[in-house]
Parts: C-alpha cells; sequence; structure tokens
C-alpha cells in the first residue's frame, strides 16, 4: 500500500523567530509541503515568522482568509484548504500547517483539525501563546497558588467581560483591536485601570509596545495585543 502524509499542526510562536521549538523547526525544515493563514491583503504573519526556513521548492499554500468585521472564517475557506492539503497527504506527502502562537489556543488550525484529523494522522505541535510571550515581556507573574486566570475575548458584551473579571484573580482579554476604548472605559469604571497593563506584537523586533493601562491613551491599538488585569492574586502570601 502507498504511504498516506501525516498532517502536523505546528505552533511558530508570538513573533521571535527564535521562539519557535526544535520539534517546529525540524517538522517545517523537513516537509515538502507547507500551509498557513493569510489575510486577503498583505502577507501572512504565521509564515513571516518562519520566512527564514522556508526553501525555494517548497509548495505553500496560503488559506487565505478575509479580514472582514462579520464574522469569519466562512466554512467553505476551510473546505477548500482541507481538499487541498488532502491531496497532498493522499499522495504521500506530509503537510505542515503554521500556527501563529499554539494551535489549539485561538488557532485557525482547529478548523482543518476537524475536517481532516479523521482520515488522516495528524499531530500537534504546541507553540509559545501570546499570553506566556506577554508575561515574560512585562516581567508580570500570570498566577501563583490557587489564583484562577480568565482568558477572555475582547469583543465579547461588558456584561459578561465583568462577569469574567470578576469571578478571576487574574483576566487576560485577547484580541483588542478596534475594542481598546470600550475595554479601558470598563476597566476604569471597575476600579481596576492601576492594576491593568497593555501589550501588543510582544516579541517582534520592532513592532512590541507595553504600558500601563492608564498610559494607553488614544494609540491606534492592533489586532495583536491584549490586556492583562491582576484583581488580587495570592503571590503576597509567601514570606
Amino acid at each position: 500500500m502507498s504511504r498516506v502524509g501525516t498532517l502536523y499542526g505546528v505552533g511558530v510562536g508570538p513573533g521571535a523567530p527564535d521562539l519557535i521549538t526544535l520539534r517546529a523547526f525540524r517538522l517545517i525544515t523537513g516537509v515538502s509541503v507547507i500551509a498557513y493563514p493569510a489575510p486577503d491583503d498583505g502577507e501572512s504573519f504565521a509564515r513571516s515568522i518562519v520566512a527564514g526556513m522556508i526553501r525555494a521548492d517548497h509548495v505553500e499554500i496560503p488559506i487565505i482568509i478575509p479580514m472582514r468585521t462579520a464574522r469569519f472564517p466562512a466554512a467553505e475557506i476551510y473546505d477548500q484548504a482541507a481538499a487541498e492539503i488532502g491531496a497532498h497527504l493522499d499522495a504521500g506527502r506530509d503537510v505542515v500547517v503554521l500556527c501563529e502562537g499554539d494551535p489549539f489556543f485561538y488557532g485557525s488550525f482547529m478548523y482543518l483539525h476537524d475536517r481532516l484529523s479523521a482520515h488522516y494522522a495528524c499531530e500537534i505541535v504546541p507553540g509559545v501563546a501570546s499570553p506566556m510571550a506577554a508575561s515574560a515581556v512585562l516581567g508580570l507573574p500570570l498566577v501563583s497558588r490557587n489564583d484562577v486566570l480568565s482568558v477572555v475575548p475582547a469583543p465579547g458584551e461588558d456584561d459578561a467581560l465583568r462577569t469574567h473579571i470578576l469571578a478571576a484573580d487574574v483576566t487576560i482579554i485577547m484580541k483588542v483591536g478596534r475594542h481598546a476604548q470600550r475595554i479601558v472605559a470598563l476597566v476604569a469604571a471597575m476600579g481596576l485601570t492601576d492594576q491593568a497593563h497593555y501589550a501588543e506584537r510582544v516579541t517582534i523586533d520592532g513592532a512590541e509596545f507595553t504600558c500601563p493601562l492608564a498610559e494607553l491613551g488614544d494609540r491606534p491599538v492592533p489586532y495583536f495585543s491584549m490586556v492583562i488585569i491582576q484583581r488580587q492574586t495570592e503571590r503576597g502570601t509567601i514570606t
């Protein structure tokens, strides 16, 4: 019987090329087919992280995901990408799908995994997720002892965000982007501004920026950004 290829969902971390794992490097440089999400205007962030590892003879499959405020991704985009990747797997070629951060932490790879993992061998290679990178850049330990950590997306309703913040000791609000001023106002209304930090494009040379949330002002905020709120932690109880 002819060999069928293996599908690899490979986390490439938050932006710095030297934060990818040795396993990710070995797979990226060892396969002949690489797929990755890409916007309909501009370069793929995931590809840009590992651009120095991609050879001229690599077969590249950009998965074009329109960047719109309407709900995406559309199922047809991933149906088409799964069919194209499946054809390579059927031909015996292993395929690496690049994923910024970690494949299963808000990662678009999960949509391909849903479509392909029942039919092909599939391996997930974890990557450094952006909250861990932001914590390191800020020098801000996230949780200790019995602290509860909550991770919530900024597009959620204010009432839901408020509930999550009050239920946790530490909250990470992801995908801040165009919701920045609403989040700033919500945190201020809860009296937590002095306990909140902002981070964007962490570990990316020339683009990384962090500050106390109180100093954010009206700065333009990209999609790859977050707010970390430390309402309380148990770290101070250790002497």
